[in-house]
């Protein structure tokens, strides 16, 4: 009688309980378990494998199923249910000061060369700063100068104009607008950008008003 009570004692669950067992360790486990792990983690004498081959029956045509993930297992979401897990996003990107001044330059001195952009900013531009502008499609190229070199222009695109809320350039916002928007802050700008300063706009510090005439 004690060697069926020893034997009972530490007889494996039943193959349903031992399918459950395994099913609960997935679920849970955001990374694939390997049969060793699963072995390790069940109660003497349990068989994982075989298990596995029942649950992975039991979730066939369902919408997640259990996969081979390299040595390991897992659920994942049925192929042709993939299209469901997607989810669009807004990425909002925040502007550096430079390309904020760049912005400024081209929407109020429109067309401008790269030349005339570092002679009022005072520095030099960079391409990434360009190339953010462009990539966001507030900018594009404009018509080459008929200058020696024929330099390439910068304008405003009508995507900028529709972001804004803009018919037209003539529509560009005064200072208090712009930092309304969030394209300023109170830091002061480079003399030459030229933004026009609002009729009342008297939050400007003294000495500042030369930074936005005309």
């Amino acid at each position: 009688m004690s060697d069926e009570a020893e034997q009972s004692l530490f007889a494996a669950p039943p193959i349903a309980e031992q399918e459950r067992m395994v099913e609960a360790i997935l679920f849970a486990t955001a990374e694939p378990v390997s049969v060793a792990e699963l072995q390790a983690r069940m109660p003497h004498g349990c068989d994982p494998a075989e298990a596995l081959t029942y649950l992975r029956r039991r979730y066939e045509g369902r919408g997640v199923r259990v996969v081979r993930v390299g040595d390991g297992w897992a659920f994942r979401t049925a192929p042709d249910l993939g299209y469901l897990m997607q989810k669009e996003t807004v990425e909002t990107r925040k502007l550096s000061r430079a390309a904020i001044e760049t912005l400024a330059i081209i929407a109020y001195h429109q067309p401008c060369t790269r030349a005339e952009i570092e002679e009022i900013r005072g520095v030099a531009v960079s391409r990434g700063t360009i190339d953010q502008l462009l990539e966001m499609e507030w900018i594009r190229f404009g018509r080459r100068r008929m200058t020696p070199g024929r330099p390439v222009t910068f304008v405003v695109t009508e995507t900028f104009l529709d972001h804004f809320g803009l018919e037209s350039a003539r529509d560009l916002p005064g200072v208090k607008e712009l930092r309304a928007a969030g394209l300023l802050d109170n830091r002061p700008l480079p003399g030459g950008i030229g933004i026009p300063r609002d009729v009342d706009d008297e939050d400007e510090a003294p000495g500042q008003t030369e930074l936005f005439e005309d």
